[in-house]
């Protein structure tokens, strides 16, 4: 492999690995923070992407990432309320809407499967023909998805600082004593989860002006990729603060798809990039206790050599 090729590759798992930490992110907060595993992730990426796609080919490009965070949140509060009001467990909660969201996302694509953006004006068209001329006129993907980060990072690190972040961040902890607190749950759970999903509507739009097609199959197996990504993120940051732990998401979303990337470039069959993402993510998950483990382990081995 040469040097230009690795930079090539390096670029393009960077490209994707910033779009769908946005995905990543969304995960941080309700997985980490509020400590609700969000199973609708999947539907909610697709529906992001098909309702930005539906609103760019209407002409709005930039009205597409607003409707497409809207559409989020609004998938992020039916996922809340079926698990503070009507007392579904949130994981068969995030099953229910992912399933659901299927045939919301047909009907938002005019009941096709596939939407064709060739000759749409999306974002990424428009900031290409601002740039023309200049030295990163070729980056328009690279920089659209680091001012996305940029810009959800901040927001992250400014809102759980808020009363109402801390509030979430309190829920994920320890719900009980939050509603002694006079803090009700149901209020933050429903806020946590629909700001979430709106993020992932974003990365979702994003993705679809990217690749310029919405399949209806976008989403599949985002939240294995984002769960992924948040525990590669998580191992290689630790526990610092927010801002750290944020960046180290993006740094987990890059690695996955340069992994990803490179699969690719040896030819593995697509059909093999689904047990690529599940080992990883169980190396994710055991890479930290078996760490941990290590010395145990180490002097059993040395144990058992010394009685042979």
């Amino acid at each position: 492999m040469t040097l230009t090729t690795a930079l090539a590759l390096g670029q393009t798992a960077l490209k994707l690995g910033l779009i769908c930490s946005l995905t990543v992110l969304a995960l941080f907060l309700s997985y980490s923070m509020l400590n609700v595993c969000d199973l609708s992730t999947d539907g909610c990426f697709t529906l992001g992407a098909a309702v930005g796609a539906a609103v760019a080919i209407s002409g709005h490009p930039f009205l597409s990432i607003f409707a497409a965070m809207l559409a989020g949140v609004c998938s992020g509060f039916v996922t809340a309320i079926l698990q503070t009001k009507l007392g579904v467990d949130s994981l068969l909660a995030g099953i229910i809407v992912n399933t659901g969201l299927y045939s919301v996302n047909i009907a938002v694509m005019g009941g096709s499967s596939l939407l064709n953006m060739n000759r749409t004006t999306t974002v990424f068209t428009m900031l290409k023909d601002a740039l023309s001329g200049t030295p990163v006129a070729g980056q328009t993907e690279l920089i659209v998805g680091l001012i996305a980060v940029v810009c959800v990072i901040a927001f992250l690190v400014l809102f759980l600082k808020t009363r109402l972040g801390l509030a979430i961040r309190a829920t994920g902890n320890n719900a009980d004593m939050v509603k002694s607190s006079s803090i009700n749950p149901v209020f933050t759970t429903v806020v946590g989860l629909c700001v979430a999903n709106a993020f992932t509507g974003l990365s979702g739009c994003l993705l679809a002006q990217s690749q310029k097609s919405v399949d209806i199959n976008i989403g599949q197996g985002m939240v294995t990729i984002a769960l992924a990504s948040l525990l590669i993120g998580g191992t290689i940051m630790g526990r610092g603060g927010i801002l750290i732990r944020a960046i180290g998401m993006v740094l987990g979303s890059f690695i996955f798809r340069l992994v990803y990337t490179i699969a690719l470039r040896f030819n593995m069959p697509a059909f093999m990039l689904k047990l690529v993402s599940s080992v990883i993510v169980v190396l994710a998950i055991s890479g930290p206790y078996l760490k941990k483990q290590w010395p145990q382990i180490k002097r059993r081995l040395t144990h058992k050599k010394g009685g042979i």
